[in-house]
C-alpha cells in the first residue's frame, strides 16, 4: 500500500475508534452507575499485609463512588472497528472500505489476541471487585497470583506464536543490529510481558493511565508506520482513538475508571507491540513512568522487609506525590509530560535506527 494512502487510512481509523468510543461512553457511564459498579470498600492493607491508612484517606470517596470497568469502552470499540472492516473485506472485497481492514496474521493477530484475552481477565476481576467477592481488605477480586498465572499463560501463547509461527529468533538492539538468541526468545518475551504487566499499578489517578498509554501507543504507531508495518500502526491508532475518548470522561472529575478491564489489556499489548516493532529495548525509555511506578512498589516492599520501615510515604510513586501534598491533577499532568518527553526520545532513537538500515 502507498504510504500516503496508508497514513490517511490509519488516521481515519483512529478517528473512527474515537467516535465509536465517544458515542458509547455516555451509555457505558449510565449502565455502570445504574448497577453501582464501584468498589464496596477501599482497600486497607498492602500486598505485604501492612495497613494502608494514607491510601484509604486519599481515595475513600473516589474508590467507593466512581464506577470501574470502563475498560470495556476500549475493548468494545476495538472489537467493533476491527470486526466491521474485517467483515467488509470478507464480503465486499472490492469496496473502498475493505482497505480499512487491519486484521493481519503477521502483524495484528497476536496484539488483538493479547488485548482481548487480558481485557477479559481484567473484566472478571472487576466483576468480582464490584460484587464484593475476594479479600475485601485488599480490594477484592481475583488473587494477584492467579492473575499472574493467567498473564503468564497468555505470554506463553504469544511467545510460541512469535518464535514458532512467525520465526522470530533475533533480539534487535537499536543502532547496533540483530542478535541471534534462538529459543531464548521465549523466556525473554514472557519476562518482558510479565514485567510490563506489573506496571498496571499506574492506574490510580483520574486521567493518569489513559493519558500515558495514549502517548505511548501513538509513539509506537509512528514507529510501526516508519517501519512499513501499516496494519500494526492502524491497530495502535485505533487504540489511541479509543483512549482519547475514554480520557474525555476520565479527566478530573472522572465519570468512571478503566479498572483492570482496561489496564491489563493495555499493559500486555504494549509489550507485544514493542516486540513487533523491534523496539523492546526502547520500551523502558518510552515507559519510564511505568518503570518508576512498578519499581517504587518493589522498592517499598524490599525496604520494609530489610530495613523495617518505608522508603516512600506510600507506593506506587504517584500516591507518594499525593501524600506529599501534590494535587492529583498536578501529578497526572506532570507524569504525562515526562511520558511525552521520554516518547520523543524513544521515537528519535527508533527513527535513527530505521534510517541507519
Amino acid at each position: 500500500m502507498d504510504p500516503r494512502t496508508a497514513l490517511i487510512i490509519i488516521a481515519s481509523l483512529s478517528l473512527i475508534g474515537f467516535l465509536v468510543a465517544l458515542s458509547a461512553a455516555p451509555f457505558v457511564a449510565r449502565v455502570l452507575h445504574k448497577y453501582k459498579c464501584w468498589k464496596k470498600t477501599v482497600r486497607t492493607t498492602a500486598p505485604d499485609g501492612s495497613a494502608t491508612p494514607i491510601f484509604a484517606s486519599l481515595h475513600k470517596d473516589k474508590e467507593t463512588k466512581t464506577p470501574r470497568m470502563a475498560g470495556v469502552l476500549m475493548s468494545g470499540a476495538m472489537i467493533i472497528v476491527a470486526g466491521l472492516f474485517f467483515a467488509i473485506a470478507q464480503f465486499y472485497p472490492h469496496n473502498f472500505f475493505a482497505q480499512f481492514n487491519f486484521i493481519n496474521r503477521s502483524q495484528t493477530w497476536i496484539p488483538l489476541f493479547t488485548f482481548i484475552a487480558a481485557s477479559i481477565l481484567g473484566l472478571c476481576d472487576d466483576l468480582l471487585v464490584v460484587g464484593g467477592f475476594g479479600n475485601v481488605a485488599k480490594g477484592g477480586g481475583i488473587k494477584f497470583r492467579h492473575r499472574l498465572l493467567v498473564v503468564f499463560l497468555i505470554s506463553l501463547i504469544g511467545a510460541y506464536w512469535f518464535h514458532f509461527k512467525l520465526g522470530w529468533d533475533m533480539l534487535h538492539v537499536p543502532l547496533v543490529g540483530d542478535i541471534f538468541i534462538g529459543w531464548w526468545y521465549i523466556p525473554i518475551f514472557v519476562g518482558v510481558l510479565m514485567a510490563v504487566f506489573s506496571s498496571a499499578v499506574v492506574d490510580g489517578l483520574d486521567g493518569l493511565a489513559g493519558g500515558i498509554f495514549a502517548i505511548m501507543f501513538a509513539t509506537f504507531a509512528a514507529i510501526a508506520f516508519a517501519r512499513g508495518q501499516f496494519f500494526l500502526a492502524a491497530f495502535c491508532a485505533v487504540l489511541v482513538g479509543t483512549l482519547l475518548a475514554f480520557l474525555w470522561f476520565n479527566i478530573p472529575p472522572a465519570k468512571f475508571y478503566m479498572g483492570e478491564t482496561g489496564i491489563l489489556g493495555l499493559t500486555v499489548t504494549l509489550a507485544v507491540v514493542a516486540f513487533f516493532t523491534n523496539s523492546v529495548l526502547l520500551l523502558p525509555i518510552a515507559g519510564i513512568v511505568l518503570v518508576i511506578e512498578a519499581g517504587s512498589v518493589a522498592l517499598q516492599l524490599f525496604w520494609k522487609k530489610i530495613f523495617k520501615r518505608k522508603l516512600f510515604l506510600i507506593a506506587p510513586y504517584h500516591h507518594h506525590l499525593e501524600a506529599k501534598g501534590w494535587p492529583a491533577y498536578q501529578v497526572t499532568m506532570r507524569l504525562w509530560l515526562v511520558t511525552a518527553v521520554a516518547c520523543m526520545i524513544t521515537l528519535m532513537f527508533a527513527l535513527l535506527d530505521i534510517i541507519k538500515k
